[in-house]
């Protein structure tokens, strides 16, 4: 059961919100962003803490521009939550983030595949880019799950897991199934000085070809230094296109 809608504009880009029913009787919301020009493979977007943001929208309009077909899927969605606004306190935003599972992650990622299948794009060219929250989903489902290549910008829960029902992510890093980039502000709050570079050493060990890459006066955002932005953005855009052909 399927149904749509257009939900914003971003130059010649539109994005639209589909509604797919899952086999646990959920529905997953998902917001797509189709390229008008020759497809070069497809990507599923893992948002934010707060969720599908203008600036994930934003984001995937900006792939989609580039060529990819982009499908973002709303890893809330189990709680009919789509977005946390600026006046959303923080804790609520820290609450909803709790209820992730390595489960219901690989669950929504696995219907984002399997859509982007239905439309055309075949499995080889078939990647993954995960931003903060999203960054940490990324790096599960990459670790668990053999697709093209893999981004993650930013990710916490390093060390010490982002939810309880989440692996710290350097005890699944070895078994990465597929490429994957890791891109870190080193000013990033988040996460303690030193948790990167465990990362690292642990992904070094992966039978995948991986990066991880950070940058001074960055934070988990990027928001903060223009030209570390610029440069993660285009490294990132480089390993999709290094590994998606």
């Amino acid at each position: 059961m399927r149904s749509s809608r257009r939900d914003y504009l971003l130059g010649m880009i539109q994005t639209r919100t589909e509604t797919l029913a899952l086999t646990d009787g959920t529905q997953l919301r998902l917001t797509a962003a189709e390229p008008d020009t020759v497809l070069r493979g497809g990507l599923v977007v893992l948002h934010e803490a707060r969720g599908v943001t203008e600036r994930v929208r934003r984001l995937s309009g900006l792939l989609a521009e580039e060529g990819w077909l982009t499908v973002a899927p709303h890893l809330y969605h189990r709680d009919g939550t789509d977005e946390f606004h600026d006046h959303h306190p923080e804790e609520h935003v820290h609450d909803q983030v709790q209820r992730l599972s390595g489960d219901s992650i690989l669950a929504d990622t696995d219907a984002s595949f399997l859509w982007l299948s239905d439309h055309g794009v075949p499995a080889d060219r078939q990647g993954i880019i995960g931003f903060d929250v999203g960054g940490t989903a990324a790096l599960v489902v990459a670790a668990s799950r053999t697709v093209g290549a893999a981004v993650s910008v930013g990710g916490r829960g390093i060390l010490d897991p982002l939810s309880s029902a989440l692996p710290p992510l350097v005890e699944i890093a070895g078994e990465l199934a597929c490429p994957w980039l890791g891109l870190y502000g080193d000013d990033d709050e988040e996460i303690e000085p030193g948790e990167v570079e465990k990362l690292r050493e642990v992904t070094d060990t992966a039978p995948t070809a991986t990066d991880v890459v950070h940058y001074p006066g960055a934070g988990h955002r990027f928001d903060r230094d223009a030209d570390a932005a610029a440069e993660a953005w285009q490294r990132a855009r480089n390993w999709l296109d290094l590994h998606l052909r």
